[in-house]
């Protein structure tokens, strides 16, 4: 039997380069701006949506933002994005099945016993989600935002949104973000320089969500600043996946209980949604 490689077993010394990290970031951005047409298509199809002409284009933009069912379809379409964004990860982190996949990319508590490693995350998470609050209500107040607007369009998107917020999202993201790309940067610009940049595009590809309320953008960057010093500090991912996972499943609990206390909550102001749904969504992809 031949000796370990050098690769594989720390994974703070991947068997992937930057290249290759950058190369499955854009390809997780790409699932999301073109997996959603096979779900709204057909059904724009069905209703009558024709192309050609630009009074045609803009009527089926206008159908996209509007357009119930539309919007439905649309978020569904991140089951899939999730999905193969995490086949993807699986395929570059083992080599299609060649190597470990926990122990290559941190998906464990290190040294740290797993319960007081639980323990830990989950006050992390429920304490960063008290500070993010209370910073979005004093800088950004109740101002809209464009995923609001997706959560009030009906019922059924709003469930989606709290059971992918969950389900699905922080796993993948944090697979992507604090797993594939901070490591082999971690290695070529030390600490700092990683967590500067990782943290960096991870607030920037959330800020469609949360346009115009600076506050809520701001609560972001400060759980990504916690969640790639975490990284740093723990040398592990899961605990990121785990506080990611709580900060979540706070605002989807919040998410599926407001409409039972708004007559105790004022009345948000309408935004216009945007033309592509799935942009305010794409930080909930990667």
């Amino acid at each position: 039997m031949s000796a370990p490689s050098a690769f594989g077993q720390d994974p703070n010394n991947p068997p992937w380069g930057v290249g290759s990290a950058v190369v499955l970031l854009l390809l997780s951005i790409g699932l999301v701006v073109f997996v959603p047409f096979f779900f709204v298509l057909p059904y724009a199809f069905n209703q009558g949506m024709t192309f050609g002409t630009p009074e045609q284009t803009q009527a089926f933009v206008q159908f996209l933002a509007t357009d119930k069912t539309s919007i439905i379809l649309q978020i569904a379409a991140l089951l899939p994005i999730h999905l193969l964004t995490m086949f993807m990860v699986w395929a570059l982190v083992t080599r299609f099945g060649k190597r470990p996949f926990a122990s290559t990319i941190g998906f464990n508590w290190g040294s740290v016993p797993a319960l007081k490693g639980l323990v830990i995350c989950t006050g992390l998470g429920i304490a960063l989600f008290m500070i993010g609050s209370v910073i979005a209500k004093v800088l950004g107040g109740d101002k809209p935002t464009p995923l609001e607007q997706i959560i009030q369009s009906s019922w059924t998107a709003r469930y989606l949104v709290s059971f992918f917020a969950v389900a699905t999202a922080p796993l993948a993201e944090e697979l992507v973000y604090r797993g594939i790309l901070y490591a082999p940067l971690q290695r070529v610009v030390g600490v700092k320089g990683a967590v500067l940049i990782v943290l960096g595009i991870f607030t920037l590809i959330h800020v469609p969500q949360y346009l115009p309320n600076v506050g809520v953008i701001f609560a972001v960057f400060l759980l990504s600043v916690a969640l790639t010093l975490v990284r740093a500090m723990w040398g592990r991912l899961l605990p990121c996946v785990i506080i990611h996972l709580v900060f979540n499943g706070i605002t989807a609990v919040i998410l599926v209980l407001e409409p039972y206390l708004q007559k105790f909550m004022p009345t948000p102001e309408p935004v216009t949604p945007p033309a592509f749904i799935l942009w305010p969504l794409i930080g909930m992809l990667t």
